[in-house]
């Protein structure tokens, strides 16, 4: 590996432990950014502020082209407890950083302060710290903020730690890397009645566990066997007595494709088969779609660029570029809808011990911290030296 040589690793190291220590949830990640912003003027960068609220934007200009790179890191945490025992483990109860985002923010600070005290480049770097990942759409806000007119990157750029892929190993994939996400809530109305009674009443029991068997249909005899889509109920909520069977039930789920037109085949499904079951059982049913992150394609040119500078950097046998996509979803799916980019996978080692991404004991490897800063500046170089 031709990683760079990096004298302020173990103050990236550091810093990435404080913020683990400190973690905050979706739009209220105020220390973050704060420690961020400190960071980025400490290293001479200039600063913008207030996209999304809690979002930062460090920007490098160097030489006189106009060619300019966008680089991602998301800096939020989950609502989960952390049971780890390590010194940096969460401080805040209920709150922990069990997806590595602050190692992704302390690998794009390591990667602005090596560029901005080299400036081997010709060109702008945007590096863009992000809020509300997780869930929340982030990455959105910041777009409907003005996050490119205001800065207009030929091309942006996201990384992700990824439990299971060995250390020292990066998967990029042209198309599909990460799958769209839709909530899924179905409402059932019934007639409720004394449990000993069924005959009087509606079993909305009965209807929701109709529905919940027949959703199982719509992946494996719906879609064309080559495409790829998850319908998964996760709730199922009714009745508070024994001896009674409720009026009301909500089932809730997710919905996971790669494709526009195969979402739209799996929600006409959903809903004739819930229409149908309706009839079938005298219920009232209502469906309900929670669009929220569409799938993350990269684009072909970008990410077979990125395939060429891990090459360079890690060596070919260390490149993934036919591993699966993911049923994961991630909003960096916006930022890829308004500019052409990349978003790679870095190994974060074996993932055992329950070190996988929201395990209440993961956490991000900083063995692998030299790795991502390199990527990242060998990455800016190489693009911004491009003459088209």
């Amino acid at each position: 590996m031709k990683l760079l040589d990096l004298p302020f690793l173990a103050e990236v190291t550091a810093l990435r432990r404080d913020i683990h220590a400190h973690p905050e949830l979706a739009f209220e990640e105020s220390r973050t950014a704060d420690v961020v912003a400190k960071a980025l003027e400490s290293y001479g960068i200039e600063v913008h502020r207030g996209l999304a609220g809690t979002g930062v934007v460090g920007v490098i200009k160097a030489g006189t082209s106009k060619r300019m790179i966008g680089l991602r890191a998301d800096m939020d945490a989950l609502p989960m407890p952390e049971l780890n025992e390590f010194p940096h483990r969460s401080r805040h109860a209920g709150k922990m950083h069990a997806c590595g985002h602050d190692g992704h923010t302390a690998m794009l600070l390591g990667a602005a302060r090596y560029l901005s005290e080299h400036r081997d480049f010709d060109g702008t770097v945007v590096f863009i710290f992000q809020p509300a990942e997780e869930g929340e759409g982030g990455a959105r806000v910041m777009i409907e903020q003005g996050l490119f007119k205001q800065f207009p990157v030929d091309a942006v750029f996201g990384l992700h730690n990824w439990p299971g892929l060995p250390v020292g190993q990066m998967a990029i994939m042209p198309g599909p890397v990460m799958a769209g996400t839709c909530g899924l809530e179905i409402l059932i109305r019934g007639h409720g009645c004394h449990a000993a009674m069924p005959h009087q009443g509606v079993d909305t029991i009965l209807v929701g566990t109709q529905i919940v068997q027949a959703l199982q249909s719509v992946i494996s005899r719906n879609l064309h066997p080559c495409d790829a889509g998850v319908v998964s109920v996760t709730q199922f909520h009714a009745g508070d007595a024994w001896n009674v069977i409720p009026e009301d039930a909500v089932l809730r789920g997710t919905i996971r494709t790669f494709k526009p037109e195969v979402q739209e085949l799996v929600e006409r499904r959903i809903q004739e088969i819930c229409t149908g079951i309706a009839a079938t059982y005298g219920a009232q049913i209502e469906v309900r779609f929670e669009h929220r992150y569409p799938p993350t394609v990269n684009s072909t040119a970008e990410a077979h660029f990125c395939q060429n500078v891990a090459t360079h950097l890690l060596g070919a046998e260390h490149v993934i570029k036919n591993e699966l996509p993911s049923m994961g979803a991630e909003d960096f799916a916006f930022m890829l809808l308004e500019k052409p980019g990349c978003y790679v996978w870095l190994g974060n080692g074996p993932g055992e011990g329950g070190c996988t991404l929201h395990n209440p004991h993961y956490d991000f490897n900083d063995d692998i911290t030299a790795l991502g800063i390199s990527y990242w500046v060998a990455l800016t170089q190489d693009f911004l030296a491009q003459t088209t």
